[in-house]
Order: C-alpha cells, then sequence, then structure tokens
C-alpha cells in the first residue's frame, strides 16, 4: 500500500506543472535587425517557430515557451517577429515575465 501511495503522490507532482511552445536562447534578441534579418537568420539564431500566421499580411512567427507550476507560479517568455513577402524581417516583439532583460 505505501509504495502505491508514494506512485500517486510523484503522478500527482508531476502533473502539478504544464507548459507549452519550447525554450530559445532569448539572449539572441538584440541581433535582431528589422530591414537586414532574414527567416533563415531567425531559424538560425531561435531555431524553428513554435507557431506561424500572419498579422496585417505580414508573416508572423512565434518563439515561445510558457510554463505552469501548481506551487510556482506561472512563467511566459515569447518573440514575435514579422516578416515581409521577401522573408526579412520587420518589426519584432518581445516579452517576459523572467527576470531578464535583453541587452541592448
Amino acid at each position: 500500500m505505501t509504495r502505491r501511495l508514494r506512485v500517486l503522490a510523484i503522478g500527482v507532482l508531476l502533473m502539478a506543472c504544464a507548459g507549452v511552445g519550447h525554450r530559445f536562447p532569448a539572449d539572441r534578441v538584440p541581433d535582431l535587425a528589422p530591414g537586414s534579418t532574414t527567416q533563415s537568420d531567425v531559424i538560425g539564431m531561435f531555431g524553428q517557430p513554435w507557431r506561424t500566421g500572419l498579422d496585417d499580411g505580414l508573416v508572423t512567427w512565434t518563439h515561445a515557451r510558457y510554463g505552469w507550476s501548481l506551487f510556482g507560479g506561472s512563467s511566459a517568455t515569447d518573440l514575435v517577429t514579422r516578416f515581409d513577402d521577401r522573408g526579412v524581417l520587420v518589426s519584432f516583439s518581445f516579452n517576459t515575465t523572467e527576470n531578464q532583460a535583453p541587452r541592448e
């Protein structure tokens, strides 16, 4: 009976955490240069986007990691990049709840 309780307790603790997306190197955000960074550059810096879409006709990629924990709160880090029809970066936005700010 004790073993079953331990297994159950471990299972409950593992289920108390959840996350979506994938980690990416947020310290590379300042390397983005609208007008010259390409989609290939972004993949080289951050990997494949977690989500893709359109924003006012611009191709939009999202690199993100969102996490929730029953005991530790939540965390979120996301980078949204927007590209013109040539695949060149037009603009980006970066947001995080972590105690980090990208260098300028």
